[in-house]
């Protein structure tokens, strides 16, 4: 019996990145929704549940992949997360995950 495809929601500014993702993951044999903004993938997140997001990081504001990153865990815990940027400002935020405090908080995985 055939099993469903695991869908990811691609969210970024960038519309070639965003294509350009979007064709290599689909090669790999997932399902792949996109969306070009915060406010956007918001809309299709109370229609549906990702297997994983993939979020810019500065989109229409400078923390909208933090945001938006914030809503999805709050209503899907279980979702994982990457946040992929090419953002080379800093944000005055430390993400270090050195200590077990840290991963607590930051709920990130050692790697």
């Amino acid at each position: 019996m055939p099993t469903a495809k695991k869908t990811i929601l691609i969210v970024d500014d960038d519309i070639d990145y965003l294509y350009q993702l979007r064709f290599h993951v689909e090669k790999m044999g997932f399902e792949v929704l996109t969306a070009e903004s915060q406010r956007e993938a918001e809309q299709m997140l109370s229609t549906m549940k990702p297997d994983l997001a993939i979020l810019d990081l500065m989109m229409e504001n400078e923390d909208s992949g933090f945001i938006l990153s914030y809503k999805i865990k709050r209503k899907y815990p279980e979702i994982p997360i990457i946040i992929a940027t090419a953002v080379a400002a800093e944000t005055g935020m430390s993400f270090g995950i050195s200590s077990e405090q840290e991963r607590k908080w930051i709920k990130a995985d050692l790697y």
